[in-house]
């Protein structure tokens, strides 16, 4: 016997398709589905037919009529255009799924799919690393030094012009895939061939690597080219630390008005030279009172629901409504009028990778994050921190190792004031002879190599630390290979480990009873 056809329902209702993230994975969770979901119930209201592709069922397992059908198939073009031909939609979505959905835009729109919002010409000279860059130098908008991947030799040419360390960036890419930090020219030949591999159809850019910077996130959602409304974060740890993996704070608690008025102008310049309609995120660079720009996703990105939790609107709706053609009911509110902090921390599995070094970098890692809001900053980062599983050490034993010298000098003012709170701080040789040297009082440990007592490794095992903090720094391959048994021991062992001065600076000022933002 011959299968039936199957033929869609309520064919006389417009469809619009909203392709969803796929499966979870790192750099890629319930963050899209919040936002896919979100979309569906907003094309819902205005009376279409809301069908998703997705093959993760878990982004309506907690309603099995979300949407109205829901293809638990492939994210690939063939399947989506099969789909489509069955639907006749009136237009797909592509940008609130994450990047799976974005790099399928252009071959759908070259196959005749109408993409609703910002069009795949757009999408395209955002994820392409060359054309992006190339658009940011003729409006004028500054960004890290950059070439595009052509030889070898040219790329080490370049790399003499900046200096180390360096960033290696495909197109086209999820997470940081292939992203790496480079610090040397073995590294260089070594990460520009994955680079390669990972993106073959797209270039790949070198760029220059802004150490000590801090790095922001803007969420916004245009239309025809206009900026409707924002949404910019800080993060607590300095630039070099994937966005998916940082901690995040908004409203923003240390940025200048002045740094504000200029993110939002290169926003407006960006949103109208590529006409955007719907949502996007832009990451920037901040220092010395200069900004730079980073990159530009034209899709919702993973702080897309945390910023709608803290201002209390649903950013997703609204752009969902400009990608329709309509004007979304309300507005949200600035910013500045909110009376309260949000704090997004992420979480971690290393415990579970054997071997893995639990160092935080361009290439994101967690597999988790929690959301929390406070009063002010200090009362929505403890919070935040208890969740992830954080603890405030009760025997106010702290293990130390600082790393190079600007890591060291963020850590001294909160150091001080830990142990005029009574806090025992137990450093590495190197960290303690400099606290010394700044009026801190500190017990020298061993490195983890040495027959000495006492000595860092047992401290960690025995648990007479309940913090480790351990910087890393680029040094010899025996500090290095002591520095990864520090760090590897905490997670082994559940002792909370930090890894960034800055997050540890942020946390010791919390346990003072004093706040973050006099540190700088």
């Amino acid at each position: 016997m011959a299968p039936k056809a199957i033929c869609p329902k309520h064919r006389a209702t417009k469809s619009v398709i909203v392709l969803g993230s796929g499966a979870y994975r790192i750099g890629s969770s319930v963050e899209f589905d919040w936002c896919t979901v979100s979309a569906v119930n907003q094309i819902r209201k205005h009376g279409y037919r809301s069908v998703m592709i997705n093959y993760n069922p878990e982004t309506v397992s907690t309603d099995y009529d979300m949407c109205d059908s829901l293809y638990f198939d492939e994210l690939t073009f063939e399947r989506v255009l099969d789909i489509v031909e069955m639907e006749n939609p009136m237009g797909v979505v592509v940008s609130v799924g994450g990047q799976i959905p974005n790099n399928l835009a252009m071959r759908l729109h070259f196959a005749g799919v109408k993409i609703l919002g910002t069009s795949p010409e757009s999408i395209d000279r955002a994820e392409d690393r060359k054309k992006f860059s190339s658009m940011l130098d003729r409006l004028s908008i500054d960004q890290p030094r950059w070439s595009e991947l052509s030889s070898f030799e040219e790329i080490k040419k370049f790399v003499a012009e900046v200096g180390y360390p360096v960033l290696i960036r495909p197109s086209y890419v999820l997470s940081g895939s292939a992203m790496n930090v480079v610090s040397n020219v073995s590294e260089l030949h070594g990460f520009l061939t994955l680079a390669a591999e990972v993106s073959k159809t797209h270039p790949v850019v070198v760029s220059e690597f802004i150490e000590g910077a801090k790095e922001i996130e803007f969420d916004a959602v245009a239309n025809n080219g206009e900026v409707m409304y924002d949404a910019i974060s800080e993060h607590v740890e300095f630039a070099g630390v994937h966005s998916g993996d940082a901690t995040l704070v908004f409203p923003p608690q240390k940025l200048y008005f002045e740094t504000i008025r200029r993110i939002r102008k290169i926003a407006r310049e960006i949103a109208r030279e590529l006409c955007i309609t719907g949502p996007f995120n832009m990451q920037l660079l901040a220092r010395n009172n200069e900004i730079k720009v980073i990159e530009c996703n034209l899709r919702a990105s993973r702080s897309f629901p945390f910023v709608s939790k803290v201002l209390g609107y649903d950013f997703i709706s609204g752009a969902t409504d400009y990608m329709l053609g309509r004007l979304p009911f309300s507005l949200p509110p600035s910013m500045f009028e909110i009376d309260h902090v949000g704090v997004k921390a992420s979480q971690f599995s290393f415990n579970r990778l054997s071997k893995a070094d639990p160092v935080l970098g361009v290439d994101m890692a967690s597999t988790g994050e929690v959301g929390c809001i406070g009063n002010d900053f200090d009362d929505a980062l403890l919070k935040a921190m208890l969740s992830i599983g954080y603890h405030i050490p009760r025997k106010k034993n702290i293990l130390l190792s600082s790393g190079p010298l600007r890591s060291k000098i963020a850590l001294v003012a909160p150091l001080l004031q830990l142990t005029e709170k009574g806090y025992t701080i137990y450093a590495t040789r190197g960290t303690a002879k400099f606290l010394k040297e700044n009026g801190i009082n500190s017990v020298a440990v061993a490195w983890p190599d040495e027959d000495e007592h006492p000595n860092s490794l047992d401290l960690i095992k025995q648990r007479e630390v309940e913090l480790v903090i351990n910087i890393p720094k680029n040094l010899s391959s025996e500090e290095l290979d002591n520095d990864y048994s520090i760090r590897r021991a905490a997670i082994d062992f559940n002792v909370p480990l930090i890894t960034n001065a800055r997050l540890g600076a942020a946390l010791y000022m919390l346990f003072s009873g004093k706040n973050w933002m006099t540190l700088e």
